[in-house]
């Protein structure tokens, strides 16, 4: 499911951001990148995302700024600056070179100084970044719940519009099958034309030829399929796979209603149930 979601925080010092971006995709497909700093967090976000997100492809984006910077200890190194000395000395009574020794020229030689960054305290750091990737989750949240509404709205009406249009199969059914039994008479009575016509025989052979148009079964479970959709969207929760498998069974209750009909009407209307059909499974792969 497509969403969004930001927070920007400072706490202890730091200012953390973090982006949460997501598009369809059928599993859970997630992604975060941190600074080399907060590396050792990655697995901590994912599974904070995997909380609150079972399906998509998202992409998490963390930065952390430290306000005034790491407080740092610098030292001199006095071993390594009288060893430079000495040999720089030496170097100028041996071999009579010019004495430029000078500040600027020793602390560019290597080791003359000594860093001393602070450690850092991993699990205060994580559990603050942490606390950004919660608000930022839940702005995630609220887009995507605006969404979720106006998505099961447009399901609801197309589950309505499938209704109506299986009515309309339900009470063509009887007709097609009247209409078969007078021209299965009409032809009899231009083959036989003065032999007197068997009306038993005209009945079998209706009662047959209902027999195989007959869709009521489909039809009712056809319904049953539209009213567990209703239901599942009732409930809430991540319902996407499990539309995906009702989507299956009503497209193939919906072949077998348009593999009976024989009639060129009611064929159209079965046309017209399979592409709503279709726009809902386009909607549902956007529903997690």
């Amino acid at each position: 499911m497509t969403g969004y979601g930001r927070a920007v925080e400072t706490v202890n010092g730091r200012e953390f951001t973090v982006e949460i971006r997501s598009v369809n995709n059928r599993y859970l497909d997630c992604t975060v990148k941190l600074p080399r700093i907060l590396s050792f967090a990655e697995d901590a976000v994912k599974q904070a995302v995997k909380t609150q997100i079972s399906r998509g492809k998202v992409d998490v984006f963390v930065t952390v700024h430290s306000e005034g910077g790491e407080e740092a200890k610098i030292s001199l190194n006095p071993s390594m600056v009288e060893g430079y000395l000495d040999a720089m000395k030496k170097m100028v009574n041996d071999y009579g070179v010019r004495d430029d020794i000078s500040v600027s020229l020793l602390s560019r030689m290597p080791d003359v100084f000594t860093v001393e960054k602070p450690e850092l305290d991993e699990d205060q750091l994580k559990a603050d970044l942490m606390s950004v990737v919660e608000k930022a989750l839940q702005g995630y949240d609220t887009m995507r719940c605006t969404e979720g509404k106006a998505m099961e709205q447009d399901l609801r009406s197309r589950g309505e519009t499938i209704l109506n249009l299986v009515a309309q199969v339900e009470s063509g059914s009887p007709q097609t099958v009247a209409d078969y039994r007078a021209r299965l008479e009409s032809k009899l009575k231009e083959v036989l034309a003065s032999t007197t016509i068997d009306e038993s025989r005209i009945l079998t052979e209706a009662a047959i030829f209902a027999d195989k148009v007959a869709v009521d079964e489909e039809t009712v479970r056809l319904r049953s399929h539209l009213q567990q959709m209703n239901t599942m969207l009732e409930n809430g929760g991540a319902v996407g796979r499990k539309l995906d498998f009702l989507l299956q069974e009503m497209n193939r209750e919906s072949n077998t209603i348009g593999s009976k009909c024989s009639d060129v009407r009611l064929a159209r209307i079965v046309v017209d149930i399979k592409a709503e059909l279709e726009k809902i499974r386009e909607q549902t792969q956007n529903i997690e």
